[in-house]
């Protein structure tokens, strides 16, 4: 391992950051994106820095294949424009861009400021990009053409040790995203760690923020963890501390009032945990169906019908998972799977 120093005010030399070499992080390119690459390399070669940040980085470091690479860099939005072709400039608040491929869209964004003084699309330099990450665990930059992991905030070790620990600190963490509280848990199940004591306490704290959360957010939080291949176990955590009511507050009702209930649940959700392990890409309607089969099949007013009417079971799962608002269509696909599968269901005791 090497370390960066930078001078500090009084002249003196002081620990920046920490280097890990390819022999130490095991991270081979042969892992990374072909297409990332590509863009960092490009980056690179007129004149810019170009790292690989966030999940895809722990995920690599842990011996996971990641789905997404995003990357950040010094070129400025309209630079990056410039240079790709494919590309487009998205964003108000803070402007970044997307690069298109045939199957996938790669994110890049320019350092952000550490404090921005109310102004969007301020931007910096990555020692200011870094303490704008949540956890430690995703503030970590893989550079592919030098092949180093650059370590600001000792998120290498936390990696190692198991460790969910946070770069914001906690008076602000959840003040600014209190979707982060949902995000602690599920890195703590991924990574088959822990929360640091500090952050355990300030969930438990803050948790009626999220209330304060929009439905878009607390819906693509829960579809995360519906595809993530750890959703039983996110699920009782999230239970745990008291934060499933806000994010689902029917499952979370029925889980509390009915034991029957809770046990099909978490049965269903291992189930679904193994078939997205099996699976190279799980369908979203397919988490969504075994999200709401138990209550459709065993507890809706439908239960006892021979035949589910198509209209009034849609607008009864619709009102089940609220404030969790999924595409229409992936609501029909989910009923229409659920319908076919029902006699098979009751057949079997559950999925």
């Amino acid at each position: 391992m090497l370390i960066r120093y930078k001078t500090s005010e009084d002249g003196k030399a002081e620990k920046q950051a920490e280097i890990y070499q390819p022999l130490e992080h095991g991270i081979t390119n042969d892992l990374i994106d072909p297409d990332a690459f590509k863009i960092a390399r490009r980056l690179r070669n007129h004149g810019h820095s170009a790292y690989i940040v966030g999940g895809a980085v722990r995920d690599l470091l842990l011996g996971k294949h990641p789905k997404d690479f995003d990357l950040v860099t010094d070129a400025l939005p309209g630079r990056i424009r410039k240079l790709f072709r494919n590309s487009r400039v998205i964003g108000k608040r803070f402007r970044l861009v997307h690069i298109f491929f045939r199957d996938k869209i790669i994110e890049v964004s320019t350092f952000r400021a550490r404090e921005a003084g109310g102004f969007n699309n301020v931007y910096g330099v990555v020692e200011e990009d870094v303490l704008r990450r949540d956890f430690t665990m995703n503030a970590l930059y893989y550079c592919p053409i030098d092949r180093i992991v650059i370590d600001y905030v000792g998120g290498y070790r936390d990696i190692t040790e198991r460790r969910v620990r946070p770069v914001i600190p906690l008076n602000r963490i959840f003040v600014e995203d209190p979707v982060r509280m949902v995000r602690a848990l599920k890195y703590a199940v991924g990574t088959r760690g822990k929360l640091v004591g500090p952050l355990r306490r300030q969930i438990k704290r803050e948790r009626d923020r999220l209330e304060e959360c929009s439905q878009s957010r607390m819906t693509e939080e829960v579809f995360k963890i519906l595809l993530s291949g750890d959703a039983a176990e996110v699920f009782r955590q999230v239970r745990k501390y008291k934060l499933l009511q806000y994010m689902l507050p029917e499952v979370s009702s029925l889980i509390r009032s009915t034991r029957d209930y809770r046990k099909r649940f978490f049965r269903s959700m291992e189930r679904l945990d193994e078939e997205t392990r099996e699976r190279d890409e799980m369908h979203r309607s397919i988490a969504l169906a075994h999200l709401c089969a138990d209550y459709l099949y065993t507890l809706s007013e439908f239960r006892e019908l021979r035949k589910i009417p198509f209209k009034e079971a849609y607008i009864d799962i619709k009102r089940f998972i609220h404030p969790v608002v999924p595409a229409n269509r992936d609501v029909e696909k989910a009923l229409a799977y659920l319908l076919k599968r029902r006699k098979r269901y009751l057949q079997n005791g559950g999925w």
